[in-house]
Parts: structure tokens; C-alpha cells; sequence
């Protein structure tokens, strides 16, 4: 089978054949039919996560078919299913006993220390697979199964705001953004876009999507936000968003990587103002946002790329040239 696979950190992916995967007790052999790219991706192929598995096949937001699996395991073959980020718990430590699984201590995480999508076939740990509908287009559904879900996690902590959630801020607008302002515009929100300084082109296609104000990350809003989604991998984000956002607001980071935040002073953490993380996901997110896809309709902008050219699309994505999500498909 055809891989691209990262052998070193900071270097570009090699196009390998490799043999198709043996799948183990708790394993199904998947068929890839389509995989996102995500941030998280770039910051594993730039040497910015720890305890990479080497070499590693990246890639976390798989539809595939399964093709193989072993007696007792209840997925039929000719499945559909999505694979994402999250690709094994313990089920023992005080986080998976608490029903926190997304902070598991012993996790392993799909494209990370297990082998992803960016490959012909791959092996997953079949309670880790999201069963889809079989009609479902693979290439349209892959950003879900990243973007879409941390998107959605994201915004499920807004909703611990303290008083009334109307006005959110989203800081990136990338390949969660444009799918978590849908779900936004179907509940009645309101979404206020940061892009890169200047980024026209992004700026218009937030809009295009129903943002009812669009600017740069370093400017403020023409009024205040009740919470804010910081997307965006730069920690200077959070002293900006903290000052879009109201008293008793919520400050979410979404991304599982980010660069150092500033010092800033106090008053604007003051108010009762909240900033927290995201941390991975939980199959109960999966189950629950594939649910709300069946009444919320989802369109995902993607850019697709063969196999092969996995290091443009990731070279496209990392300079923003792409708007919505990139998807290598497999022929």
C-alpha cells in the first residue's frame, strides 16, 4: 500500500509502499477513501507536539470502509466509518473512570502515536470508530471528524458563559471556523471573524458564510463579545480576545498547540472573565455532533489533493492559501 509517512521532524513527508497493516484483537482494517488535513497535523510534522511516535503516518480525520475485521467485533464489513483525533483510552485511570476520557493519562491519539489516514489502508481500535451513514461523501465529511468536533466541543464550553450567549468572536478562520459558523448561524448566533492582518480573501468568504463582521485578529469589534474561540495558534490572541469580551465572558483556546502568551495586566481577566482549553474529545462528542448533522446542513469547503501531493496541500495550508479544509483523497 502507498503511505506518506514522516520519518523526521521539520521534513517534508516521504511516499513509501509499505504492507498493508496487521489489525490486532481490538483492530479493524480500514480502507481509506478520504483524510483531512489539520492544524494539528502541522504542528506534528513542525516538531511542535511531544512524544511523537517515529516514524508516524499523520492524518486524524479518516473516512474509510472497513474491509477486515475479527470475529467479535460488532462492525460489519462494508462499514463507513470516521476515525479521529482520539484513537484509544485505558478505561481505568481517575479521568476515564470520571467519564473524561479526552484527558485519559495513557491516551493515544490517531496520526500521533498510532498510524492515520494519510495511506491507502490503516488499523483502528474499533470502539474509536464513528459509524457514518453510507451515503455519506467521504470527502466532504472528513473536516468533521477534527475540525468539525473540536469546533464543536469549542463551542459547547461558550455555553457556560455567565448571562445570555449571542455574540461569539472566532480568532482563525480556517477549517473549524467555517463549519462551526454554520452550526452558529442555524442556532440564531451571532459570529464576529478575526483573520491574519489584512487577509481580504478570508475576510470575505467569513462573511459569504454569514458573519456579520469580519476584521483582523488585532483589532476589536464594533461592540462586545460575550465569548470568543481563539483558533489561531498565537498566545498573544488571549490578552486581544479578553478585551473583546465582556464581563462574565469565556475564552476558549481550541487548538492543541499555541505559542507562548504575554503577560498582561489583570483588569482584563477581571469581571469573573473565564479562558480555558480544549482538550482532545470524547466519542460522546462524535456520537452528539454527528446527531446535530442530521438537522444542521453542513457544507464543508475543501480543496482536494491526491495522495501524493500531501506536502503541497500541507504547504498550501500552512501559508493559508486555502480556504475552508484540505482532503487528500485516494485513488
Amino acid at each position: 500500500m502507498k503511505a506518506m509517512i514522516l520519518q523526521n521532524t521539520r521534513q517534508p513527508l516521504q511516499l513509501v509502499n509499505l504492507d498493508i497493516p496487521k489489525m490486532g484483537n481490538d483492530g479493524v482494517l480500514i480502507k481509506v477513501l478520504a483524510c483531512g488535513i489539520c492544524r494539528t497535523d502541522l504542528h506534528l510534522i513542525d516538531g511542535e507536539l511531544p512524544n511523537i511516535q517515529l516514524p508516524i503516518i499523520p492524518g486524524h480525520e479518516i473516512v474509510g470502509e472497513v474491509v477486515d475485521k475479527g470475529e467479535t467485533i460488532p462492525l460489519e464489513i462494508g462499514t463507513l466509518v470516521g476515525i479521529p483525533w482520539l484513537g484509544w483510552t485505558c478505561g481505568a485511570c481517575r479521568y476515564c473512570q470520571a467519564g473524561m476520557e479526552n484527558l485519559c493519562d495513557h491516551a493515544k491519539f490517531t496520526g500521533y502515536q498510532l498510524n492515520g489516514g494519510f495511506s491507502e489502508y490503516t488499523v483502528a481500535n474499533h470502539r474509536f470508530c464513528l459509524p457514518l451513514e453510507i451515503s455519506t461523501n467521504p470527502v466532504n465529511i472528513a473536516p468533521l471528524l477534527c475540525a468539525g468536533l473540536i469546533g464543536y466541543r469549542s463551542y459547547k464550553i461558550t455555553k457556560n458563559v455567565k448571562g445570555p450567549l449571542q455574540k461569539i468572536g472566532i480568532y482563525g478562520f480556517g477549517a473549524a471556523a467555517h463549519i462551526l459558523i454554520q452550526i452558529m448561524r442555524h442556532e440564531g448566533l451571532s459570529c464576529y471573524a478575526f483573520t491574519r492582518s489584512n487577509d481580504l480573501t478570508t475576510q470575505k468568504f467569513a462573511v459569504e458564510l454569514g458573519a456579520c463582521w469580519a476584521g483582523d485578529a488585532d483589532s476589536m469589534p464594533p461592540e462586545q463579545l460575550d465569548a470568543a474561540i481563539i483558533f489561531a495558534p498565537v498566545g498573544n490572541l488571549i490578552p486581544v480576545s479578553l478585551q473583546a469580551v465582556r464581563k462574565g465572558g469565556i475564552v476558549v483556546c481550541g487548538g492543541i498547540h499555541m505559542s507562548d502568551i504575554p503577560s498582561f495586566p489583570y483588569e482584563l481577566l477581571w469581571g469573573e472573565r473565564t479562558v480555558c482549553s480544549v482538550a482532545n474529545l470524547t466519542r460522546k462528542d462524535g456520537l452528539e455532533f454527528l446527531r446535530l448533522l442530521k438537522d444542521v446542513p453542513i457544507k464543508t469547503h475543501v480543496k482536494t489533493y491526491p495522495l501524493e501531493e500531501a506536502n503541497v496541500a500541507i504547504d498550501n495550508l500552512r501559508a493559508g492559501r486555502i480556504n475552508g479544509a484540505a482532503v487528500l483523497t485516494m485513488k
